[in-house]
């Protein structure tokens, strides 16, 4: 079975990093912007990492300016930002595509492992994002790309994606679906 630990990502000042440095451990890798109706997410991120880190979790970060240019600036400027106004401590990536042909293959692979299954019907955005997506395109439910800003992807402690998490769903079932893959 393939896992997150094929890949190697580019870290924010230039280098290279495999993913096998996080062996063993929970991820949650999410694709962000700092312009987004979802941006405030970053705080309730933190806080995910401030409760789970010590005990094997990690949030991987990475900005993505695929979604209305949300995500602006340079990677720095983008830290900096995450920084300042949410107090974020995790690990943030280099910018990334996570669509179409230039898509970072790293999110190709998620994407294959857990395809789009809709938003939370209770959250106050989903009309929007429905609206505005089955504009652009009719049969966007059925395929397994990004919608938008802030899709988690949960992976377990042997690199296997367990979870596909969309920008409108609750952070509470994104914490439990954490403390199960803790536990184990």
């Amino acid at each position: 079975m393939r896992t997150v630990y094929e890949f190697s990502v580019k870290e924010r000042k230039g280098g290279t990093l495999s993913l096998q440095n996080y062996a063993n451990e929970v991820l949650l890798i999410v694709n962000t912007a700092t312009k987004c109706g979802f941006t405030p997410q970053y705080e309730e991120l933190e806080k995910l990492y401030e409760t789970y880190h010590a005990q094997g979790f990690e949030v991987l970060d990475f900005p993505c300016n695929q979604f209305g240019q949300q995500a602006p600036g340079t990677d720095e400027s983008i830290h900096n930002f995450c920084k300042l106004t949410y107090g974020t401590e995790f690990a943030r990536f280099k910018k990334v595509k996570v669509n179409g042909p230039d898509a970072e293959p790293l999110f190709t692979f998620l994407q294959q492992q857990k395809p789009f299954t809709g938003f939370n019907p209770a959250h106050k955005l989903t009309p929007v994002l429905e609206q505005m997506l089955s504009e652009a395109d009719a049969d966007y439910a059925q395929k397994a790309d990004i919608k938008w800003n802030f899709t988690k992807f949960l992976i377990n402690k042997k690199g296997q994606v367990v979870a596909r998490f969309e920008p409108t769903t609750d952070f509470d079932v994104i914490a439990k679906a954490i403390e199960e893959e803790l536990a184990k």
